[in-house]
């Protein structure tokens, strides 16, 4: 008993001396890397000042706001607002467009992706693969008020505009047609501009995926009589896969958080009920109707909605079995 007993007293005080020089060689690394630590502080404050402390107006959703009380003069109303915004057309609207749009420039903007990082990367002469990589990735540098420029004088409803001079000339229409005045073409215009912008930039974690594709995998499918596209879709795409989930599960975070730009600098009376989101509708609210509270609250709506989405898509790729964030 004594044996065990003393063994038992040696084994703790051995894992208490194990935990203090775990915890000194934690100090001691950490203490050589000073410079990466005071490199990283002003990342660090940027997310604290500009992430973090805006977070108290999230009170405003719980209150019946007025900018001249302060906040303890401040009326609670509890979740009223929440509830007030199932009840305005105009929000269910907002969420519509913003969801419509979304799941367009997502679903387009993968796909496209995919396709133009396979075919850069069986592309093999070189000045030809660099001449598409810079030409796609350039309008990724563009703000999008100048890409919302580009795309109106491009879709301008009369001769004078691009688009219709083309159709026009290739007696594709008879007549102009007036893109930017028929709801049923907005939220594709928003998907292809979005492509045309980001294409490029996209394809730039598809293109480091596949660099890690052992290349004897190709060698042992040519020596099997494997084409191109039995290359493509027994080796590239499988290799590429958990780049794929990993990048949809990121993607679903951001169902509800539609670009702003465009929509905002586009719309026009005729197609205001398809272009108005949910970044609209509380900058509407918000600074042009002054009910803080209601904004607040949909801007609250929306971050939950997203946070929610991106638990949900990593939960069903973990169980599953493939790649997940978490």
């Amino acid at each position: 008993m004594k044996n065990k007993k003393e063994s038992g007293s040696v084994s703790n005080s051995e894992t208490t001396e194990l935990v203090k020089l775990n915890k000194k060689s934690k100090w001691k690394l950490l203490g050589k890397q000073k410079m990466l630590i005071l490199m990283s502080l002003p990342f660090v404050l940027y997310i604290i000042l500009f992430r973090y402390i805006p977070l108290w107006g999230w009170t405003m959703a719980f209150q019946d706001y007025k900018p001249y009380k302060t906040f303890a003069q401040q009326d609670w109303v509890g979740l009223k607002w929440f509830f007030q915004l199932f009840t305005e057309k105009e929000f269910l609207l907002s969420l519509r467009n913003t969801v419509g749009m979304s799941l367009i420039s997502t679903a387009l903007g993968y796909i496209t992706a995919i396709l133009l990082a396979v075919f850069m990367n069986e592309v093999r002469y070189i000045g030809i693969k660099r001449f598409v990589q810079t030409v796609s990735y350039l309008p990724h540098f563009l703000s999008w008020v100048i890409v919302t420029g580009l795309v109106a004088n491009v879709l301008v409803g009369d001769k004078t505009g691009i688009l219709n001079s083309i159709l026009l000339g290739l007696h594709l229409i008879d007549e102009p047609i007036q893109w930017l005045a028929k709801q049923s073409y907005f939220w594709h215009i928003i998907g292809w501009t979005y492509v045309w912008k980001e294409v490029g930039w996209n394809t730039i974690v598809y293109l480091g995926a596949m660099t890690a594709i052992d290349p004897c995998l190709y060698e042992a499918a040519q020596i099997d009589g494997c084409g191109r596209l039995r290359k493509i879709w027994h080796i590239t795409l499988p290799g590429i896969k958990a780049t794929i989930i990993i990048m949809m599960i990121m993607s679903a975070g951001h169902i509800l958080d539609a670009n702003f730009e465009m929509p905002y600098l586009l719309q026009n009376g005729m197609i205001q009920d398809v272009a108005e989101t949910i970044d609209i509708y509380v900058l509407k609210y918000g600074f042009k109707l002054s009910r803080y509270g209601l904004a607040t609250a949909a801007g609250i709506f929306k971050n939950v909605v997203n946070i929610l989405l991106l638990v949900i898509a990593n939960t069903i790729a973990k169980k599953s079995g493939e790649e997940r964030l978490i």
